[in-house]
């Protein structure tokens, strides 16, 4: 099968039934996409597939349709991409294990919402868990991405 992953056309030779997640990181080579619960319900393999969050540990590559965006296609190690930036300036990441999910997650909502409230972004961000707790410093580093001050 062919991918369309971070702007380049990929061939996947792979059961159609593999885990996007598993064809990435083992077939692909990207690791920034993490395993986390396997179930969907951490955040941590969270991709965009056409700019929508989606969790690649339940989503067989068969199904992929559109272009896939990992952590990887968001920003070279030159050129940061914003919400990356303000990860690094807010002294975001602790463990850092859910971080590519995170940053992902919140470069889907500012596309879709340049500006967001703290509801907006509590309710984009509250299916990508973190154990360490750094919620205050993730909402802090989208507010900062997104231009806005805080109050």
């Amino acid at each position: 099968m062919q991918l369309t992953v971070n702007g380049q056309l990929i061939n996947i030779e792979a059961d159609p039934q593999m885990p996007l997640l598993w064809a990435l990181r083992d077939l692909a080579g990207l690791k920034g996409t993490k395993f986390g619960c396997g179930v969907a319900a951490c955040g941590a393999c969270t991709v965009l597939i056409d700019g929508v969050p989606t969790r690649s540990c339940v989503t067989p590559v068969g199904d992929v349709a559109g272009e896939v965006t990992t952590i990887e296609g968001i920003g070279t190690p030159e050129s940061l991409h914003v919400v990356q930036q303000a990860w690094i300036d807010e002294q975001v990441p602790q463990c850092g294990y859910c971080q590519s999910g995170q940053i992902l997650a919140a470069v889907a909502l500012l596309a879709e919402r340049p500006n967001p409230s703290d509801a907006d972004i509590d309710e984009a961000m509250s299916g990508n868990l973190c154990r360490c707790g750094t919620y205050p410093r993730i909402r802090a580093a989208i507010r900062r991405a997104a231009g806005a001050r805080e109050v």
